[in-house]
């Protein structure tokens, strides 16, 4: 499972011209499910979500985490992002191979919000499968890639 956070001002996404979530300050997080992705991965990736310190304090300094502000201060916006599982290592054609088939993902997605959901935070999406516009304003800009293979991987050095 793969996740590009982006810390927000504000972001909304729209199907048709018609915005169907939208939040103020926050996490935009663009959300990638893979074939062989399971609640484990969804547990991991919530968990460092909710408590990475990438939110100021009063100095100024990325030293808060979402839990630390709670959910009347920090939003969440999910988009589902198949793309994020691109393969580009041979030719000019991307390969989705490793991206979870529809009926794979969608409920993973979900399972993802709701977990959001269960540590308080008010979530937003877009919706699964729709062509969408995201339109957002990063803030500072703090841009985030997340992906639980890496997550798990012993650290080096």
């Amino acid at each position: 499972m793969r996740v590009c956070l982006q810390r927000v001002s504000r972001a909304q996404v729209s199907v048709d011209g018609d915005v169907v979530g939208a939040i103020n300050a926050g996490y935009l997080l663009l959300l990638g499910v893979s074939h062989d992705d399971s609640a484990a991965e969804i547990d991991l990736l919530v968990s460092k979500i909710v408590n990475l310190r990438v939110l100021e304090d009063e100095q100024g300094v990325m030293n808060l985490s979402a839990l630390d502000l709670g959910s009347e201060r920090v939003e969440m916006l999910v988009v589902s992002q198949f793309t994020l599982y691109a393969d580009v290592r041979k030719g000019r054609r991307p390969s989705w191979a490793h991206a979870a088939s529809p009926d794979i993902a969608a409920p993973m997605v979900d399972a993802f919000c709701d977990a959001l959901r269960t540590q308080g935070f008010r979530v937003a999406t877009g919706v699964f499968g729709a062509e969408m516009a995201v339109e957002l304003v990063n803030d500072g800009p703090v841009t985030i890639w997340l992906d639980t293979e890496d997550l798990r991987a012993p650290r080096r050095g």
